[in-house]
Formats: structure tokens, C-alpha cells, sequence
């Protein structure tokens, strides 16, 4: 029965939490209609997502939060120095391919989110087969030093996380 009712429960936490954030004041009414979207959302969206993701160390994943802040941070600060103090003919922009050795498809699709939420790069297309990721960088003097520091940083932690 609560199987039927919350497919995914994570994602109905999410959702409840992230109505009330929007809501941006507790009120009762608010957080009935949160509960009912987190009802109603994943029960529509189960057939299409048959299998829960399954996070192995949620700790890790929290920690991966954290890091993923931090670099947003600074790399608004970068962005804003190149923005601010370099000409236009100074950048070296590239498209640089990450290949992936994640497998999960949630794993994936959080890295190329984390790619896209630090400013100055962008995923701009995942392979076919889902074992590479194509950037478009607006700084790169070196795309390998890039690409390795996206396995590095990103791509290992996930694995670690979802795998």
C-alpha cells in the first residue's frame, strides 16, 4: 500500500520540501498541497521510472552537495575576473569530450547537471550509448587538465556514491 502511494519517496520528500521553500512561509494549506503533489507527481511518473535510484552512501552524497557549492562559488569568482579583466581575445573556449564510466543513468544526469550549475561550463550532449558527456568550456587553455579534473572531482565521487 505505501508502496503504491509513495513510488519514489525521495523524490515526494523533495518535492514537499522544495513547494514549501517556493511557498516561502509556512501555511497549512501549502503543505496539504505539497503533500498531494508528492502523491500525485511520482505516481504519474512511476511507469516511466520503473526502478528507484539507489544512493549507497547518502553521506557521500551530502558531502558531494557541499562540494558542488563551493565550487560554484569560486567559480563565479573566476568567471567574473575573466568576464571583467580579460579581452575577448584572450579566452580559449573548447568542447572538450568527458568519456564516463558511470553506468546509472540518475549518476549521469547529476554530473551534467553539476557540469551545467558551475558557471563557465555547460553539458551540451550526452553520447548515445550514455558514456560520454560533451562540454562546452569558456575558459580551457587545457582541455585534458578540464577533462581530468571533471572525472577527478565529479565523476569518481558519484561512482562511489551511486555505484
Amino acid at each position: 500500500m505505501i508502496r503504491r502511494l509513495f513510488p519514489h519517496p525521495l523524490l515526494s520528500i523533495l518535492l514537499i520540501l522544495v513547494w514549501m521553500m517556493l511557498a516561502n512561509s509556512f501555511a497549512w494549506g501549502s503543505l496539504v498541497f505539497a503533500v498531494i503533489m508528492s502523491i500525485i507527481i511520482p505516481a504519474m511518473i512511476a511507469p516511466y521510472w520503473p526502478d528507484r535510484p539507489r544512493i549507497h552512501r547518502p553521506f557521500k552524497f551530502l558531502r558531494y552537495g557541499i562540494l558542488v557549492v563551493w565550487d560554484i562559488i569560486v567559480a563565479n569568482i573566476e568567471v567574473a575576473k575573466i568576464v571583467l579583466f580579460k579581452p575577448n581575445r584572450d579566452l580559449k573556449p573548447a568542447w572538450i569530450n568527458v568519456p564516463l564510466e558511470l553506468t546509472s543513468p540518475e549518476a549521469i544526469a547529476v554530473l551534467g547537471g553539476t557540469i551545467t550549475l558551475t558557471p563557465g561550463t555547460v553539458t551540451c550532449d550526452v553520447s548515445e550509448e550514455g558514456n560520454a558527456l560533451l562540454v562546452h568550456c569558456l575558459h580551457a587553455p587545457d582541455p585534458d587538465a578540464i577533462r581530468d579534473e571533471i572525472k577527478a572531482r565529479y565523476e569518481n565521487r558519484l561512482k562511489e556514491i551511486f555505484e
